[in-house]
């Protein structure tokens, strides 16, 4: 087998370590660009005046080629800062700007249309002046936000932080278009248009994502199949990516093939195939970089010369990252590379020795997600706390689905004219949608779908660790029984490789059995209120008689549901939201169509009535709360203490949290602050009977804006802090622990002690801790 090409590779690594030194550290730029390339310009004197031995002329000229990659990346950086530095200057205010949208549109988890843009102008409302600064602009739901269109957008501004490509966010109370997107960008925004509206019309589950597999269109996926299809490891699937690209090429070199096109030709075809796909779902940064990666690596393979590939894959992402430094520091940029990387690099050996054991066309379809899974696995571990374990799985799948639905469903939105066979082909194109669909939501349902590891290098370490054992073992370089040829080395390695990787399975099984069949194996019974793990967040159960409250759901579906499992909890009869930060609504999906009724704070923004609308479509009775309400809980009974029906004295969020009460019928007497603060504190003293608690849940996770009289009058014999580990807030704060322990009571805590459950037995208060609290 020819050897991989691998020169190229050290220049990719200099230009890319430099780029993400520069952009994360912006007053560094001009620093290394003029260090780079006077050491450059050193290193080439030296060459030509003392030529020395063909080593030392070959190190040279690489340390200067290395050299001049980083110079150029730098000053790429320096000469785009003081434009991004006059936009950032405007955080915080009211800002008016008009500019080109240059990215797709898609909704966002707060309910509005996010895309990026180019500035034209940018200033005061009525006032702005002359700006090019790459900017991120949310807006209200609505047509024509297109790639190529103009716009003027009104809103507050807020700048980013270092790294991010976009310098300034505009969250925009006042959007339109001024001009239209024309030219190739507007029949693409035409076809697309049409297409989108043809697809949904058709029964879900399938048609809400057929857009986003042929064309990228993300806006008609929910969030819950969104979150599903990122479980089971599908969301590559859901936007443009290089799987995506990589089935245009596939494809479009497969029917030149049949036609009889010699391989040049088919080339031809397959490039031009894919500019056009990339000009129909908008070529942004992100969709030319998987658009690149995935051409370089299915033509290496196709062409079979796979040897070349890894040369042209550091060559193609030096030149991306020249063009666009702020690529450097983004999880999508590192995962294109990696995925095209294990694409030409890991695939093909895994091929082989899956090959070993099953015929070659499943084990190539075999190896290319897996090669993916494993390359990307220590990125994502990188930036995200989930893991998923059966993405590999899912992938497969989903595999002979995914380039139906995109070529044909990419044919439907072209054959847009023709309005008959366009019907046909996205019919056509809605059921391998819809198997795609059903397999992210039957998946990322399964015990131990995924794994939660705190994101760092740490997790990367481990995740790569498990990788390189796994590709190890399965690319063994002998037969079964001819260990000679593999070589005493080498069959230690192996040897190594599996015996770790039965350690991790063995505590993979463990987890997925005490997660899933014996997940209420270590739960005492006797429990009657949870504070769940959850990270930054709330997300607090209360049980009596078989009847189970939840109280918040914390910032994310997946901690919430472990939590659930290992409390053996299926349905909840009250769901409390206190209100609608999302580190107390983040986690609705994890229940979402298992609630019978829900109580929540007032509702004014649009993302939050869309909210309670999901949950009464899913069969949940939607009420808001007010002091005064009264109900029971199995034999509990529960009461809302606040907020006080007509006031106008605390806005909705915080100061208007949904106040309750429980107590009676096995539940220790308890009262949930939600995340008043101190002035509403008060309020709520002197106007509730509030007498003696046994527990309190501290508001606002422990923030140092409380009322010292109130924790003093309810006093409380446990003080319930849900709190995330290390968070960037402090919480709790010194003075409010303080504050709790000069009142008696006994401080828990979530980032310390993990899920805490309480309950009460032979008249006295009972914990029980997750962990010992160091």
């Amino acid at each position: 087998m020819k050897a991989r090409d691998l020169r190229l590779l050290p220049l990719a690594l200099a230009v890319w370590g430099t780029a993400m030194l520069c952009v994360l550290i912006p007053e560094a730029a001009w620093w290394c660009a003029a260090a780079c390339g006077l050491v450059a310009s050193l290193v080439l004197m030296l060459l030509v005046r003392c030529p020395r031995t063909w080593v030392s002329r070959l190190t040279g000229g690489l340390a200067v080629v290395l050299l001049a990659g980083a110079s150029a990346a730098a000053l790429t950086v320096g000469f785009a800062l003081p434009a991004r530095e006059e936009a950032m200057s405007w955080d915080g205010r009211v800002v008016e700007a008009t500019g080109e949208i240059t990215s797709s549109a898609s909704v966002g988890r707060d309910g509005r249309l996010w895309f990026e843009a180019s500035t034209f102008t940018l200033g005061p409302p009525g006032r702005a002046s002359g700006s090019s600064a790459p900017v991120r602009i949310g807006v209200d739901p609505a047509d024509g936000f297109d790639l190529g269109a103009h716009i003027r957008a009104v809103g507050e501004a807020a700048a980013t932080d270092a790294g991010e490509r976009s310098a300034l966010v505009v969250f925009a109370n006042d959007a339109e278009v001024v001009e239209p997107a024309s030219g190739v960008f507007g029949v693409a925004a035409a076809l697309k248009h049409a297409f989108v509206e043809r697809s949904l019309r058709l029964p879900e589950p399938g048609s809400g994502l057929l857009p986003g597999l042929a064309v990228g269109d993300t806006r008609a996926v929910s969030i819950q199949l969104n979150d599903d299809m990122r479980t089971s490891g599908l969301s590559h699937l859901t936007a443009v990516s290089g799987a995506n690209c990589a089935i245009v090429v596939g494809g479009i070199f497969w029917l030149s093939a049949l036609c009889g096109a010699g391989r040049k030709l088919r080339v031809v075809l397959s490039v031009v195939g894919l500019a056009g796909f990339v000009v129909l779902v908008t070529p942004e940064p992100s969709v030319i970089r998987a658009a690149v990666m995935a051409a370089v690596g299915m033509l290496t393979v196709l062409l079979g010369r796979p040897s070349a590939g890894a040369g042209m894959l550091s060559l193609c992402a030096v030149g991306i990252l020249l063009v666009d430094p702020w690529l450097a520091a983004t999880p999508g940029f590192a995962l294109s590379v990696a995925a095209s990387g294990a694409l030409i690099l890991l695939a093909p050996p895994l091929a082989r020795g899956f090959g070993r054991i099953m015929p070659g066309s499943v084990a190539l379809a075999l190896a290319v997600p897996f090669a993916a899974q494993l390359a990307c696995g220590p990125i994502i571990a990188l930036f995200a706390e989930q893991q998923s374990l059966i993405g590999i799985a899912a992938n497969i799948i989903a595999a002979p689905a995914a380039p139906i639905a995109t070529v044909v469903g990419l044919l439907a939105c072209l054959a847009a004219p023709l309005p008959g066979l366009a019907d046909l082909l996205a019919s056509s194109a809605w059921l391998p949608a819809a198997w795609i669909a059903a397999t992210a939501t039957t998946t990322a349902r399964l015990p131990g779908a995924q794994l939660l590891l705190p994101a760092g290098i740490g997790s990367a370490l481990l995740v790569g660790l498990v990788s390189v054992c796994i590709a190890v073992v399965v690319i063994r370089s002998g037969r079964p029984g001819t260990g000679a040829a593999i070589g005493r080395g080498g069959l230690i390695v192996q040897r190594a490789a599996a015996a770790v990787l039965i350690v991790v399975l063995s505590l993979a099984g463990a987890r997925v059995l005490l997660d899933g069949p014996l997940a209420t194996a270590t739960t005492p019974e006797g429990w009657a209120i949870a504070a769940c793990d959850v990270g930054q967040g709330d997300a607090l159960l209360v049980r009596s008689a078989a009847r189970v409250a939840l109280i918040d759901t914390g910032p994310a579906p997946e901690p919430l549901a472990a939590c659930l499992r290992s409390l053996g909890i299926g349905h909840i009869d009250l769901l409390v939201l206190t209100h609608y930060d999302l580190d107390h609504v983040g986690g609705v999906a994890a229940v979402q169509g298992r609630v019978d009724v829900v109580l929540h704070g007032p509702a004014l923004e649009e993302d939050e009535r869309r909210l309670l609308a999901d949950l009464a479509a899913s069969g949940a009775q939607v009420d808001e709360a007010w002091a005064g309400q009264r109900g029971d809980l199995g034999d509990a009974a529960w009461r809302v203490l606040w907020p006080v029906r007509g006031s106008a004295a605390f806005p909705a969020g915080n100061d208007a949290s949904v106040v309750m009460e429980f107590d009676g019928g096995g539940v220790p007497r308890s009262l949930y602050l939600g995340d008043l603060s101190a002035a509403p504190q008060r309020m709520l003293l002197r106007t509730a009977r509030l007498g003696h608690y046994d527990v309190v849940k501290v508001a606002h996770h422990g923030s140092a804006d409380q009322d010292a009289g109130l924790y003093e009058a309810v006093q409380a014999r446990v003080a319930l802090f849900s709190v995330g580990a290390d968070n960037d807030y402090g919480h709790p704060r010194i003075e409010t622990l303080d504050l709790l322990s000069a009142t008696g009571a006994q401080a828990l805590r979530t980032d310390r002690q993990g899920r805490i459950l309480l309950g009460t037995g032979d008249s006295e208060l009972q914990v029980w801790t997750e962990k010992v609290a160091p």
